[in-house]
């Protein structure tokens, strides 16, 4: 039988827009910016926050409010042992906040997948505790800047005003709390203009997340420059285990920021190549345990996977059906990786930069088999032969730029960075690296002149419950070899889908469970074969807000493979100049460029004039659990 969408993508997305649109059973949700009520009670809300920092913070420095003072005296006696109040206040409140706000991201992504879009920034709970966290982490930073009042917070402290000095840790923790709230409204402004990219990787989004996850930099950042400056009784420094506790929990948490940026892999709905998915496991392990090695002493790799666990399978227990009632998004193993790191450091710990490019080709290459192992059982989208050669050099990659910098990282916080020549060439030498690993990653074609015949089998319910198998034969046969996943697809249909095909022969497949075809469901079929990312729609809601009619799924129809962004995607604005948005893209890339360039120069400040004590009275505890 003829159907409409047997054309090329681009025909199908305007045959959609030309028809016209049935009626929904509620109110669309819009496809664009928030309603305006909404950015005005977001806004109104925002600025009475701030409002409420910045006067606690002039009333601090003036001295005629106490509450930030006594405050930080209770983080001192409390979490915040052996580090003075501007740094424990501050370092509390920041780590309580990027859990609030993991927590909120994980949910937000979950209700995205499963419910689609929602009504208004305000309309969905999970923006609360992503807000709370976000805001969290800049007032901490605002906080670490205001509380030294009457002292010099260390010799790496940036000057404000004539008396003014602030701990660089907290300048750098609020600029990254504030690159990530920013993201906020960005990203209602980019939904108007381009219409709603529904993937984590939005540009806007990216500023999310990179934001709160490099935040923990600052956080490692301003715990050194604390616990420089302590001058409080000897018998009030923490002990070792208390130390090595405190910093393994931050290197956990850099673990866990850099890994937040796997999510949509997690749920099993990735929309780019799945040898990003090793690259990003790669690069997260690298950074993070190898600076979790040097930083934290023997067996913090370990310790830092440990605390990750815990966190982040938490997240998932609480995010899942169990109990907020929503998806359960898997979680790298990272065990393996942290063995490699602990093994490589037995005969390279004093040797901080060839420590981190042995442990990324250990965790590229031993750790990306393990992860493979992992992945048959605990993802939704295992991995398969099609990534093995092309996934374990981009996994070596990936792990060799994320090891040099968390060498760096660590030898910047124990003021022991090599000469500026050669920190500034393996840094540079790793950002390149990422980035070339990801623009191979991005390099996507879509198979030209494939078709796909569905036939629908073992149909059952009425038009609100349908369901269905499906026997599907792809023209021509040898269009697919080996593939990465084809897999039936259904999401924001109040709940996920996720099956893979079961091969008959070449070119057939059948479903191995019923697919939704009803309601608010979208399901397609989704083909990664190499750089081929494709799909084929199955069955589409109308969507009022962007003018597209239902799509149906008769029990037997031929339709054109196609992009898969314009089925994933379909929200997104058609006839939006290109060069619009690649500007627009190019400044968020050139923000966190600056961000992450900013989180260097932090390091090498705090080592240059932080330099690492020698004598053994001034010695500090951690650094004794370290050697």
């Amino acid at each position: 039988m003829w159907d409409p969408m047997t054309s090329s993508g681009h025909g199908a997305a305007l045959w959609l827009a030309a028809q016209p649109v049935q009626s929904l059973e509620q109110e669309a949700k819009p496809a664009g910016g928030a309603a305006l009520d909404q950015i005005i009670i977001a806004s109104g809300g925002a600025a009475l926050l701030t409002a409420v920092v910045l006067v606690l913070g002039w009333g601090h420095r003036t001295g005629r409010i106490t509450l930030l003072t006594r405050l930080a005296a209770l983080a001192e006696r409390g979490p915040g042992r052996g580090l003075p109040g501007w740094a424990a206040l501050p370092t509390t409140l920041s780590l309580l906040s990027l859990l609030t706000a993991l927590l909120g991201m994980y949910w937000d992504i979950s209700l995205h997948i499963s419910h689609g879009r929602d009504e208004g920034p305000l309309a969905n709970i999970a923006h609360y505790p992503i807000l709370i966290g976000l805001f969290g982490i800049f007032t901490a930073g605002v906080l670490a800047m205001a509380l030294p009042k009457g002292e010099h917070p260390g010799r790496a402290a940036v000057r404000i005003t004539r008396d003014w000095y602030a701990p660089t840790g907290g300048v750098l923790l609020a600029g990254a709390g504030f690159y990530a709230l920013l993201g906020f409204p960005l990203d209602d402004v980019w939904h108007r203009i381009f219409g709603q990219d529904v993937t984590l990787w939005g540009p806007t989004h990216l500023m999310l997340i990179g934001g709160a996850g490099l935040s923990l930099i600052a956080m490692m950042i301003l715990e050194r420059e604390g616990r420089r400056a302590w001058t409080g009784p000897a018998g009030d420094r923490p002990s070792a285990l208390v130390s090595y506790v405190r910093r393994g929990m931050h290197a956990g948490g850099l673990l866990i920021g850099l890994s937040v940026f796997q999510a949509e892999y997690d749920f099993g709905v990735p929309q780019f190549r799945l040898v990003h998915q090793p690259l990003l496991i790669a690069l997260a392990a690298g950074c993070a345990l190898v600076a979790a090695r040097l930083w934290v002493g023997r067996g913090g790799a370990v310790f830092a996977v440990t605390f990750y666990m815990l966190v982040r399978g938490g997240v998932s227990l609480l995010v899942g059906p169990e109990v907020i009632g929503e998806l359960w998004a898997s979680v790298p193993l990272y065990f393996a990786e942290a063995l490699c790191v602990e093994i490589a450091a037995l005969a390279l710990a004093r040797r901080p930069l060839a420590l981190g490019a042995v442990s990324g080709v250990l965790i590229g290459t031993a750790g990306f088999g393990a992860e493979y192992a992992w992945s048959q059982a605990a993802f939704r989208l295992p991995w398969t032969g099609d990534i093995l050669a092309e996934g374990m050099i981009m996994a070596v990659a990936g792990g060799v730029a994320g090891g040099l910098c968390g060498a760096l990282l660590a030898e910047g916080l124990e003021g022991r960075l090599p000469r500026p020549a050669v920190a500034r060439t393996a840094f540079a030498v790793a950002i390149a690296g990422v980035a070339a690993a990801v623009a191979n990653g991005l390099l996507i074609t879509v198979p030209q002149d494939v078709r796909a015949t569905v036939a629908l089998t073992g149909v059952q319910g009425d038009a609100a419950h349908r369901t269905a198998h499906a026997r599907i034969t792809f023209d021509p046969a040898t269009a697919l070899d080996d593939p990465a996943w084809i897999a039936i697809t259904g999401w924001q249909g109040q709940g996920l889908h996720v099956e893979p095909l079961i091969r008959e022969g070449d070119g057939v497949y059948r479903t191995s469970a019923p697919m939704p075809l009803h309601g608010d469901w979208k399901t397609l079929i989704r083909l990664h074969d190499g750089r081929s990312l494709a799909g084929v729609p199955i069955y589409m809601p109308a969507d009022a807000a962007i003018g597209a009619p239902e799509l149906a799924a008769p029990a037997n129809f031929t339709r054109s493979v196609q992009s898969e962004k314009l089925i994933l995607q379909r929200e997104l604005k058609t006839g939006v100049p290109g060069w619009l948005w690649l500007a627009s893209s190019s400044v968020v890339l050139l923000c966190t460029l600056a961000l992450i360039l900013a989180l260097g120069w932090g390091t090498a400040r705090v080592s240059r004039l932080l330099p690492r004590e020698t004598s053994a009275a001034a010695t500090e505890t951690t650094e004794k659990v370290t050697t």
